[in-house]
């Protein structure tokens, strides 16, 4: 991806030279545009035209990625009016000395990655349908996650949304047909695949353009910092967390990788099947890493399959017991068993209550494994970017409605486990009081973030406990500073 860099340098030079708009690969470029859009939009099309003429990666230092993702959320800002204005295209740009093996599965069919309109999209289906490549039934859920995603970005109100949706529903259609092409099978412990398509990077530039980031939030930002220190320490953290919906690692991703990208890209996320068996999902799964599990909820489903989802959680769990004598794991886990839902007759969001017996399974992983644990209650609000369906599913394939929304999360001091229940003496009780202190901690914090995000109210929501904050406005304004 050298070439890359080097044909998005030339658009962008193009058009500083230029007095009359310049299309450039498709795009309509001004002198007049900010810097940093030009570069960006040159970087995106000179990315599409690479597709089809095999240009190699390009391999980035964590700094230039940082700065990347810096640049890319606060675009999605400041075109709403509410960042200062970031100048100057990425720096420092590392380039890997052999390029690095392509990712052309043996027999995939190449029709997404060139087309460039909304009409080329719904042929290449077509086509693919008549191939025999693509079930009819797969086809219609992506032309209604398309119309979803269409619709979704639009409301953002970004000038080159149509371009965004085109250019992310094009890979989305090529990883969705791989699936059936090639079909990924997960293990219990997946790591996400980074190389030689980065997984991990689409599902974040999927997501990004549904979060409003002006109406965006991030509790007790210093309590993921103190996370960092653990972690280069060697300590695990297990984060205990509501589960809104099937973006909740992106969305969690993104409100940390300007602040903390460690983080964001190091947590393992315990998934259940659902996100693992559907097409439409795999592959935003696979850009995580997972420790796959069959959620309480679905173990009897398909009663002949009970015993062997059993033994498969019980791999899971000796899997998750070593990555913890490892060390410096960090691991989100929502003992609920599955995404909440609005109560029945309130129709407002509730984080749903939290399961005695995973909390109990994971704190005793933790101490036992021999290495510092902490144990952190995670709020997460996001269910109006990719809300479930209004009941649990049995089936895989659930309709996904999609939306543009402020997302938010927050983090609690850690819980201290010898604190919680002394005093008490029953173990039946000592385990309720330690879920119940978790779970209330959860929704606690989840209100605060509701009053900020669906209240209005911003940052003026913080209490004594959850301290509100930006940070991707910090980090603007860092690059500001360092670009003058």
């Amino acid at each position: 991806m050298a070439a890359l860099c080097n044909a998005a340098a030339v658009g962008t030079a193009a058009v500083a030279t230029s007095v009359s708009p310049v299309k450039y690969l498709g795009f309509n470029l001004s002198s007049e545009m900010p810097l940093h859009r030009r570069a960006t939009l040159c970087f995106v099309a000179a990315h599409r035209q690479s597709r089809g003429l095999g240009f190699p990666r390009l391999k980035l230092n964590s700094s230039a990625r940082n700065k990347m993702r810096i640049k890319a959320t606060t675009e999605l800002v400041e075109h709403r009016g509410n960042v200062e204005q970031v100048v100057g295209p990425p720096k420092n740009l590392a380039v890997a000395e052999q390029p690095p093996k392509t990712d052309k599965a043996a027999g995939h069919s190449q029709r997404f990655l060139n087309v460039k309109t909304e009409e080329d999209l719904f042929r290449g289906i077509r086509e693919e349908i008549e191939a025999k490549r693509l079930p009819a039934s797969a086809a219609a859920s992506m032309e209604e996650v398309y119309r979803n995603y269409h619709d979704a970005v639009l409301c953002s109100g970004d000038p080159n949304a149509k371009e965004i949706v085109i250019s992310n529903m094009a890979v989305t259609f090529d990883r969705i047909l791989l699936q059936f092409e090639d079909p990924f099978t997960f293990s219990s412990y997946h790591k996400a695949i980074r190389d030689p398509f980065d997984y991990y990077t689409f599902g974040q530039n999927y997501i990004r353009p549904l979060i409003d980031f002006r109406n965006s939030y991030v509790g007790n930002l210093a309590l993921f910092d103190e996370m960092d220190k653990q972690l280069k320490q060697g300590h695990n953290i297990v984060l205990f967390s509501n589960h809104q919906s099937e973006a909740d690692p992106a969305a969690i991703a993104l409100m940390l990788e300007t602040s903390n990208p460690n983080i964001a890209e190091k947590i393992t996320y315990v998934a259940g099947d659902r996100v693992v068996l559907d097409p439409i999902c795999k592959p935003f799964s696979m850009g995580r890493n997972l420790l796959c599990v069959y959620s309480k909820k679905h173990i009897d489903d398909a009663p002949e399959l009970a015993e062997m989802k059993k033994k498969a959680n019980a791999r899971t769990l000796k899997e998750m017991a070593l990555l913890l004598r490892k060390g410096g794991q960090v691991i989100w886990i929502a003992p609920s068993g599955g995404r909440d839902r609005p109560d029945p007759d309130t129709k407002e969001w509730i984080p749903a209550s939290f399961d005695v017996a995973p909390v109990d399974n994971m704190r005793r992983l933790v101490e036992h494994s021999g290495v510092p644990g902490h144990l952190y209650p995670l709020a997460l609000l996001c269910y109006d970017i990719m809300p479930p369906p209004p009941q649990v599913e049995r089936e895989i394939g659930e309709k996904r409605n999609i939306g543009f929304h402020g997302v938010g999360i927050s983090v609690a001091s850690e819980i201290n486990f010898s604190e919680v229940v002394a005093g008490i003496e029953n173990q039946d009780e000592v385990k309720e009081a330690f879920s119940k202190t978790l779970y209330d901690t959860v929704v606690l914090h989840y209100n605060v973030l509701k009053s900020a995000i669906y209240g209005g109210k911003g940052t003026y929501a913080s209490n004594s406990l959850v301290s509100l904050s930006q940070p991707w406005k910090r980090s603007s304004s860092a690059s500001n500073v360092e670009n003058l």
